[in-house]
């Protein structure tokens, strides 16, 4: 199979299921922020090597790509991927990696700046990519049908990132960096 097909060269691509819409698209725009959020984790991955986080990201990078499938699909079509699509299950899995990941964290005062370690930073990146596909996929149902799960599921991920950052820090020995208001 070849990687190019010269298909989109004039600006256009093809929904799975049928039809073209052009490159800009918000539906292309949603699925686009959210590979650009799979890439981040992706990238967050390569600084860990084998750990718990890791299984974890690598699970969410999965449930990405069956998130950005739905939408490169054309509404009504998405049976014809034959796959488990995103549900209140996976969502649920989010908010439960939170509340594992909070037990240990004090408590937030304040606002943090996206600052830390390594990967807290990478983790902050990644959640602001997050909150970007969630802003494109809300955009997107203005112009065909997205499923209110797939909207909870980014919410509750860029949730869970913020965590993840905040516990990165904690096991790096270093505090969250409040932002201090100037007064």
């Amino acid at each position: 199979m070849k990687i190019y097909t010269r298909t989109g060269d004039a600006g256009m691509t093809g929904l799975f299921g049928g039809g073209r819409v052009d490159k800009d698209a918000a539906r292309v725009e949603a699925y686009g922020s959210v590979d650009e959020l799979n890439a981040c984790l992706g990238a967050v991955r390569a600084t860990l090597g084998v750990s718990e986080l890791d299984g974890m990201l690598a699970a969410i990078q999965s449930d990405l790509f069956t998130l950005g499938a739905e939408l490169g699909c054309a509404p009504g079509k998405e049976s014809k991927l034959n796959l488990r699509l995103i549900d209140a299950d996976d969502t649920a899995r989010l908010e439960r990696h939170i509340d594992a990941a909070e037990v240990q964290l004090e408590p937030l005062k304040t606002f943090v700046l996206p600052a830390g370690s390594p990967v807290a930073a990478s983790l902050h990146v990644a959640r602001t990519v997050c909150r970007r596909a969630e802003r494109r996929l809300i955009a997107a149902r203005r112009e065909a049908p997205v499923r209110d799960e797939l909207v909870r599921y980014l919410n509750r991920l860029s949730d869970l990132l913020f965590v993840l950052a905040r516990e990165a820090n904690h096991h790096a020995g270093l505090r969250d960096a409040p932002w201090v208001p100037k007064s």
